[in-house]
């Protein structure tokens, strides 16, 4: 059978497709809060059958935490792994949803028809593009066009406890030739992007503390030292005037971006002024002699997310606090290494702490940056197929964020993986009101099938 006959198949399932995913969206599994482990479960318990009914050879597998899902398709051609999370975030703040998030609906917008729903877009709505293109070409053929295993996690939505663990326990049957990760987005809303590198993740909590109780300002204002003032100090001098990180060492590792790259970038044509108009911003403000989508793909950073001390409530206060604590985090790139950039950063804050005072530290999480190389004949394959299904030609591009997984599949599993995903920029991720454009998730669906034919050719 052709292509365009399980195309053809998409577009005519497409209302049963969404009835499907509409189900799934209905089990409130969310993983961070122990009280939604049955929901996991049956989220699980959903998919593995769900899987099962295309003729897949798929069980519900233990953890520690929240369980994973594995099938398996026997086939000729490359063997291809499909990475997912059903796991979703926490709803709150609830009063400011439009509608129950877990009773999921399509809704009329003027931009066009959307799943609205917790998961619909991160990472339901994306895991299933591909399994309803898998049952199309099933549908159609009789069979899948190569080897595929299925894996999806519980356990993404709050930091993948179980992952290491279970990869390492289960390389054997994990391994493929190469991974596919239906977890990111559209650039821009409308290119096809096919992520290449990924920023690690290294999370800090510092407390400085220095009187052994809260002092009244007026009766020792002066002479004793204030946390908060020793903190904002240490924190202000985390960057210099042009934006770069005055951490020692931080720069190490951090390559310059290859010009065939660069070029590449270019002719996305980024709009930084509406990028940041979108928030109500508009100067950049990282690295002075860096482009805004420099900053978000291949440059380091250091951030300051949250601030605590003193009094905070409603009214005045006059206090000296016993302690100030902050959360500092940094996204990494290149070759960074996450826990010697601990090292360089506690010894960098130490070194400012006066003899009157004290610093803890509290670490949160460490994970490098991940680089795909794109060598691999299916990287090309893919690209050269997408534009014909979204009308822009697809580009190799960075993401800000982190997806871990994608670098355990590489250094656990020996695969480097390949990241297609069909979110929007407004698709609301992790808060309220999330939805996922139909239209994005028909195209999804349609993008798959395509790339499954071109892989396999």
């Amino acid at each position: 059978m052709s292509l365009e006959t399980v195309l053809s198949r998409i577009d005519d399932d497409l209302p049963q497709a969404l009835d499907r995913l509409c189900d799934l969206l209905s089990i409130p599994s969310i993983s961070t809060d122990p009280a939604y482990k049955p929901q996991c479960e049956k989220a699980a318990d959903w998919l593995v059958e769900d899987l099962r009914s295309m003729g897949v050879e798929a069980e519900k597998r233990p953890t520690p935490g929240h369980p994973m899902v594995v099938g398996h398709v026997p086939g000729d051609g490359p063997h291809v792994l499909f990475y997912g999370h059903y796991d979703v975030q926490p709803v709150d703040p609830l009063e400011l949803w439009n509608r129950d998030p877990f009773d999921p609906a399509i809704e009329v917008t003027e931009k066009g028809r959307v799943i609205r729903g917790r998961g619909a877009s991160d990472d339901k709505g994306q895991l299933m593009t591909f399994v309803e293109a898998c049952r199309a070409w099933q549908q159609v053929n009789g069979s899948l066009p190569c080897r595929i295993t299925f894996f999806f996690e519980g356990e993404e939505e709050s930091g993948s406890p179980s992952l290491i663990p279970f990869l390492k326990e289960n390389a054997d049957e994990l391994r493929a030739d190469l991974a596919l990760i239906c977890d990111t987005g559209l650039f821009q809303s409308r290119t096809p992007s096919i992520m290449t590198q990924l920023r690690g993740l290294l999370g800090e909590e510092i407390t400085i503390t220095g009187p052994g109780k809260d002092l009244h300002s007026g009766m020792y204002g002066g002479p004793s030292m204030n946390p908060i003032r020793v903190l904002t100090r240490i924190l202000g001098g985390l960057h210099d005037d042009a934006g770069r990180v005055q951490v020692p060492h931080f720069y190490d590792d951090v390559p310059e971006l290859p010009q065939d790259m660069a070029e590449q970038w270019q002719a996305l044509g980024f709009d930084h002024e509406a990028f940041l108009g979108d928030v109500g911003l508009k100067n950049p403000a990282g690295e002075a002699d860096r482009s805004a989508l420099e900053m978000i793909w291949s440059r380091p950073t250091a951030e300051i997310n949250g601030i605590k001390g003193g009094y905070t409530g409603e009214g005045f206060k006059t206090v000296l606090p016993s302690r100030a604590s902050a959360k500092v985090s940094f996204r990494l790139v290149g070759q960074q290494d996450p826990h010697a950039l601990r090292e360089h950063f506690r010894e960098w804050v130490r070194a400012q702490v006066p003899a009157d005072c004290k610093v803890d530290f509290h670490a949160h999480g460490a994970s490098p940056a991940s680089q795909m190389s794109t060598e691999h004949p299916a990287f090309e394959a893919a690209r050269s197929v997408l534009g014909t299904e979204w009308g822009d030609e697809a580009a190799f591009t960075g993401c800000g964020g982190s997806i871990p997984v994608a670098g355990y599949f590489k250094s656990i599993l020996g695969m480097d993986a390949m990241l297609l995903g069909w979110a929007k920029d407004d698709d609301q991720i992790h808060s309220p009101n999330e939805k996922y454009d139909v239209e994005s998730f028909h195209k999804g669906i349609r993008s798959w099938a395509r790339v499954l034919d071109a892989i396999t050719r």
